[in-house]
């Protein structure tokens, strides 16, 4: 008989959605990071419009950051909190002094894909473990995503 955790999901499939959601946690942390550098950094004639923009980004990733961080404790194990640990799990990679504000958006939308692809495969796990929980919390994120991906497109003539 499988074990079932404090929330009535089996165990096994708890623990791989926690190491997913702590890989998601490693790399938003690390696009967080980046998008705190892009908004110091911008420099140019959209500087106004980004420099809001990419603080509109970072205060976003920053609350889902807790939520996924939360989640994992929800589910029973316990959320990844260094930046060592992050870079080695992150596909999102540190960004370097960027201050051109179009190179900038175009790691931005980079970072999105990687997160999106991301959160669709804990979707699926989700719901093959029958956790509403987190198939919520990945559902609210990819349609949020998926219009800030449009937007910065758009942004970038696409």
């Amino acid at each position: 008989m499988k074990k079932i955790n404090a929330i009535g999901l089996h165990q096994d499939k708890a623990e791989d959605l926690a190491k997913k959601l702590n890989e998601l946690l490693a790399n938003y942390s690390i696009f967080y990071q980046n998008t705190r550098g892009f908004h110091w950094n911008i420099k140019g004639e959209k500087f106004f419009e980004l420099h809001l923009k990419f603080e509109e980004l970072y205060n976003d990733l920053f609350l889902k950051i807790d939520e996924v961080a939360e989640r994992v404790l929800t589910l029973g194990y316990t959320p990844e909190h260094s930046y060592s640990q992050y870079a080695k799990i992150s596909t999102i990679k540190e960004s370097k002094k960027i201050s051109d504000g179009l190179v900038a958006v175009e790691h931005i939308l980079e970072a999105y894909k990687t997160v999106i692809v991301l959160q669709r495969e804990i979707l699926l796990k989700a719901t093959d473990a029958n956790d509403e929980g987190t198939n919520a919390l990945m559902s609210d994120y990819i349609r949020f995503q998926e219009k800030q991906v449009w937007m910065y497109t758009s942004f970038l003539k696409k």
